[in-house]
Formats: structure tokens, C-alpha cells, sequence
């Protein structure tokens, strides 16, 4: 059990895309560009922040999107994924409306869409393939909940409660990256363990964590106490996303120069930062590169 059983989580911004349609081709010279980062998504990272900007691509019609009408409950997010997901929106709420202001800004919430295949974004089309990612474009998060399989059958993950929600709290982090303005400022285009699209990333593990350790305090929490185990999952998600540990799934062979992500280390380092010490220890470009 993750959720109390009785929390409110009706409120939930999260909502479902219609069944994907497939990856369109032409539109504008989009098709190229949008191939490639597919391509460089499963060799380097999970998720498209660092390389979608929103510009360059006919992002297409927007998804025609549902509510999740049967997302109620704690006890509704404790027995269906989607559920969770839409639990863990309405817990970041919560928590970054009170946060947001320790790092200087207001907080905004983004949306959140549940897709299948495919999904038409403010950023171009994408699909299963990237992994969860946040479009700065129109500021939104994109999820196809079967990255949990992969989390699990092609990243050696444990899995979990904690670590699926993990991955929703580090997009949204992206969101608050978009707010503060990192976004913006960052050189995306750059790699490397040192990079600015690395420190972007262990920068939203770091407000993550910061969630997650915030996420069952006070009265009003919806989460139960997290146990040491769940920590232990969402740490072992943070590791098995890591560049170094993709590389060398992928090639046999770890190249640092490339990477956009950051290693598991620096994943699971980061992670722990932000868990321990909450936000404001989770300025990532303020360190030196040997302190990444």
C-alpha cells in the first residue's frame, strides 16, 4: 500500500489520450528530426526534455484527452497504475505549491497525459518509444504507462509504487525547471558529465526525491509512510536509467562524453539529495563539476 485509502485524488489534472494513430510522415520536414531523437532517446536516456524544444515541428492537432473518471481514491490508486499516476499529480501539487516558493518562484501546475502508441504534443508527435517525457512547448507531461514493463524487462528494475511515481515527480521537475527558467537558460544542445542537459536531469532527480520526502508529512498527506524498501525501488529506477548503465546495455562500451543524463551514481546521489535536504539543496548548476 502506497496511497491511504481514503485520500482524495478526484482531482487529479491527469488526463488520457485517445488511442494513438502512429507516427505521421511528412508534415513540414518534422520527420526526420523527430526519427532522430527516437533514436538517440533509447541510446542515451529516457525521456525528451533536454531535446525537444518545441520548435522547428508541426506539432500537429492537440490530443483529444479524457478524465480519468474512475481515479477517485487512494484505494484506486492503489490497485490501478493509471490511478497512481493521476495520485501522484494531485500529491505534486501539494507539495510543489508549497515548495515552489523556496526557489523563488510561483508555482503553475502543467498538464498530464496518459498515452498509448502514439500522442500528438506541443513538441511534435512522439511515441512509446522515448519514454516518459515533458514538453515545454505546452507545458505538459507525457507518460505511456507500459514504460513500467520496461522499467522492469529492459532496464533490470525492481519496480515498485514509489518508483513509478519516481518518474512522474522527475517530469515534473522539468515543469519547474520551465518556471525557474532553467529550462530556457541551459545549453540543451551540450553533453557530457559536466553538461548543462546532465545537470537539468540530476536536478529534476533531486526535486523528485524532494517530493518523496515530503510526500507522507502532515495531516493532509496522501501517501502512507515510505518504507526504506520503497526508497531502496525508487533508487534502483534511478540506476537503471542512468547513461553509464544504458551504454552499456546497449554497446558494451560507457562513453561519458556523450552523455545527457548523468550516471546512475549521480541519478541516485541526487536523488538521495533532494529526499534528504529538500529543494534548495537541489541547485545543480551551482556546483562544480567534480561535486556532480
Amino acid at each position: 500500500m502506497t496511497f491511504r485509502d481514503d485520500a482524495d485524488i478526484s482531482g487529479s489534472s491527469v488526463r488520457r489520450s485517445g488511442r494513438g494513430r502512429g507516427l505521421a510522415i511528412g508534415g513540414g520536414g518534422g520527420l526526420i528530426g523527430i526519427v532522430a531523437v527516437f533514436l538517440i532517446s533509447q541510446f542515451t536516456g529516457v525521456d525528451l526534455s533536454g531535446i525537444l524544444g518545441g520548435g522547428g515541428m508541426d506539432p500537429g492537432p492537440a490530443p483529444e484527452a479524457s478524465e480519468l473518471a474512475e481515479c477517485d481514491t487512494g484505494a484506486d490508486a492503489n490497485a490501478s497504475v493509471d490511478c497512481r499516476v493521476a495520485g501522484a499529480a494531485v500529491s505534486l501539487e501539494q507539495f510543489w505549491i508549497d515548495a515552489a516558493p523556496e526557489i523563488g518562484v510561483q508555482y503553475r501546475g502543467p498538464g498530464a497525459i496518459i498515452f498509448e502508441q502514439s500522442v500528438n504534443t506541443g513538441c511534435g508527435q512522439a511515441t512509446s518509444a522515448v519514454g516518459p517525457f515533458y514538453c515545454p512547448a505546452d507545458e505538459t507531461v507525457y507518460l505511456d504507462t507500459g514504460f513500467y514493463d520496461d522499467l522492469r524487462t529492459r532496464f533490470g528494475a525492481e519496480g515498485g509504487p514509489l518508483a513509478e511515481m519516481y518518474v512522474v515527480a522527475h517530469e515534473w521537475g522539468h515543469h519547474m525547471q520551465k518556471i525557474t527558467g532553467a529550462l530556457e537558460s541551459a545549453d540543451r544542445q551540450d553533453s557530457g558529465p559536466t553538461s548543462d542537459a546532465v545537470r537539468l536531469e540530476l536536478q529534476a532527480d533531486c526535486f523528485g526525491g524532494a517530493w518523496a520526502g515530503a510526500a507522507s508529512d502532515g495531516p493532509d498527506a496522501l501517501l502512507e509512510p515510505i518504507t526504506a524498501e520503497q526508497v531502496e525501488q525508487a533508487l534502483g529506477a534511478a540506476e537503471a536509467i542512468g547513461d553509464d548503465r544504458i551504454q552499456e546495455q546497449t554497446s558494451g562500451q560507457v562513453s561519458p562524453e556523450t552523455w545527457t543524463h548523468g550516471s546512475s551514481e549521480q541519478r541516485q546521489r541526487w536523488f538521495t539529495t533532494g529526499f534528504e535536504r529538500g529543494v534548495t539543496a537541489c541547485d545543480t548548476f551551482a556546483v562544480a563539476g567534480d561535486e556532480l
